[in-house]
């Protein structure tokens, strides 16, 4: 399961970050054709979380749609998996949208002095 270092990753990335400070909330965009589980990534940040500021912050993931553009015709199509035929008979797609591994955003808490 390779969603184990990535979410490793991800931890060590938000915690870096923060510099220290609590964080209350992590928001992930993975794209549909990026070969990363969501659910995966899930199960993994609470145990790759903890001991670190992100234990009990809670993780947002936003699944993007894959997308590909002919390159016969130029017309966009929505893909569900890394290849696909347009509808002008080509199969020569460029992706253009779905493999995406981002951090989005990160929330923290805030500080009062």
């Amino acid at each position: 399961m390779h969603e184990l270092g990535i979410t490793q990753n991800i931890v060590a990335i938000v915690a870096e970050h923060a510099k220290g400070v609590k964080v209350k909330r992590v928001l992930l965009e993975i794209g549909q054709l990026s070969a990363i589980m969501p659910d995966a990534i899930r199960f993994c940040f609470d145990i790759c979380a903890q001991g670190t500021v992100l234990e009990g912050a809670t993780l947002e993931i936003l699944e993007t749609p894959g997308l590909g553009q002919c390159r016969k015709c130029s017309k966009k199509i929505a893909l569900k998996q890394p290849f696909g035929i347009c509808d002008c008979g080509s199969t020569q797609l460029d992706l253009i949208a779905g493999q995406e591994l981002k951090i989005k955003e990160i929330e923290i808490e805030e500080i009062c002095v």
